[in-house]
């Protein structure tokens, strides 16, 4: 294993040399990571992760859906099901299979990402495989148990500047606090995703507007008791340093009603009685009250539309969201977002659309972020989070909206050690993006160090408010 240090650059040689001076003057900039999953708890805690499967495999969905398409089952890596039980304890048991199934991986990103973590991080000379599995097991075991393995040490040997994880509404924000209070200088901050309390067929959700109820001290099964205490939420994650809020939507439908309409569907929604066209209404409503509070509060907005999240009904009931089940589908945005724009598009709120539809992005989001001050576009995510996906998005992007109407990159991810290698995989990508408007005579190169920097590091500074 030896990563091509020219890897994803242009092959003829005038259009390589230039995305290698490009990639090289934006590879050091540091790593702002605005958006993810990682868990906080591994910074206010910064135990010793345990071995290579909990750290590489079990937390990545990436890995995960790649290895149950192929009939390995959840159980035999080692995830735990949502009633606690764990079906394969042996952590080498699954490094094996993983390193038995690596192949798999090729031509993906993961492989990609794996690759660099395996040989920058680890020091490893070759790609698991069933004969090295446990030498590769062995190996990053030893590494991990020591002190320039804990999670504040690879945060600040990542030369991370900033990362974002994100909390639930009900969330107390614990390891937050506790990261503040200790004398480490890592900053790690939250970001406020409120789906548990906004979408009625969220599992529970009655009894989660008693838990916000509860933690506000507020009469949230009331509307504007519910819409008090989501200030109230918000104002608590600002103190805990979010900048932004995060919604994960299967469409991104916007509604405005009137109080009278929107306080009888909440009080429908929390005796059950609601429909599921009320509950998209009622989500499409909350879009925008989210939005007005933007406005207010100055908070970022995120909206993740385009996907229908937990594909696979056994898989969910078995081990619960998040475990690489979400699907691309077809989404409206023009039409969705018209509400919310007449009202609000043309404010200082700054509403941030990421999607899974990739064809919209041409056809819908470009144009529309091309002419709304209120909206910028999200980096390729999900399904396109990868070395071609980046491209087609600054392919179909640019030559509507720009450069500056996206926000740059963010790895979105809760896998901490492939941070780097996502980061430098978009660097390398926009190097070469960037290498062909140069020969090709529709940038000067001067200028595509700027836009390189801008890419990697400046636009997502000025786009989260960090």
């Amino acid at each position: 294993m030896l990563l091509d240090p020219d890897r994803l650059f242009p092959s003829d040689p005038a259009g390589r040399t230039i995305a290698r001076d490009i990639y090289a003057s934006t590879k050091a900039l540091r790593i702002l990571s605005p958006h993810g999953h990682v868990d906080p708890g591994w910074f206010s805690e910064n135990q010793p992760f345990a071995d290579a499967s909990e750290l590489l495999i079990i937390p990545d969905h990436y890995v995960l859906r790649m290895l149950v398409s192929q009939g390995i089952s959840l159980d035999d890596l080692g995830v735990g099901r949502t009633d606690g039980t764990i079906g394969e304890p042996d952590r080498r048991a699954i490094w094996r299979r993983f390193a038995e199934h690596y192949h798999l991986f090729r031509a993906t990103p993961s492989r990609l990402w794996l690759d660099q973590v395996f040989q920058d991080l680890f020091g490893l000379t070759e790609r698991p495989n069933a004969a090295n599995a446990d030498n590769t097991f062995d190996a990053i075991n030893a590494a991990l148990a020591t002190e320039a393995f804990r999670p504040r040490s690879l945060f600040d040997r990542f030369n991370i500047e900033i990362l974002a994880t994100t909390e639930s509404a009900l969330d107390p924000l614990n390891h937050h606090a506790a990261i503040r209070a200790s004398d480490w200088n890592g900053r790690v901050i939250t970001t406020y995703r409120p789906d548990a309390v906004i979408d009625p067929e969220f599992e529970g959700f009655s009894g989660n507007i008693e838990a916000l109820a509860s933690l506000t001290g507020l009469p949230a099964t009331t509307w504007h008791g519910y819409l008090e205490a989501h200030r109230d939420r918000r104002a608590f994650f600002r103190e805990n340093g979010a900048t932004a809020t995060d919604h994960g939507h299967s469409s991104a439908r916007t509604e405005v009603l009137d109080n009278v309409t929107a306080a009888t569907l909440f009080d429908k929604a929390l005796t059950g009685r609601i429909t599921a066209e009320e509950s998209d209404a009622f989500r499409g409503h909350m879009l925008t009250e989210m939005a007005r509070m933007s406005v207010e509060d100055g908070m970022v907005m995120q909206l993740h539309a385009g996907s229908v999240r937990n594909h696979s009904a056994s898989i969910f009931n078995a081990f619960g969201r998040d475990k690489g089940f979400d699907i691309p589908m077809r989404t409206d945005y023009v039409g969705a977002l018209k509400p919310l724009l007449d009202e609000l598009g043309h404010s200082n709120l700054s509403l941030i659309l990421f999607t899974l539809d990739e064809i919209t992005m041409s056809r819908e989001l470009a144009p529309l972020a091309g002419a709304y001050p209120a909206l910028k576009l999200g980096p390729a995510w999900w399904f396109f989070d990868s070395a071609e996906g980046m491209r087609r998005y600054r392919e179909i992007t640019t030559e509507t909206a720009g450069f500056y109407n996206t926000v740059g990159f963010n790895d979105d991810t809760r896998a901490l050690c492939s941070i780097p290698a996502r980061h430098d995989v978009s660097r390398r990508v926009d190097a070469a993006y960037l290498s062909d408007l140069v020969t090709t005579g529709r940038l000067d190169e001067a200028e595509a160090h700027e836009v390189a920097a801008d890419l990697a590091y400046n636009l997502a500074k000025k786009a989260y408010r960090l």
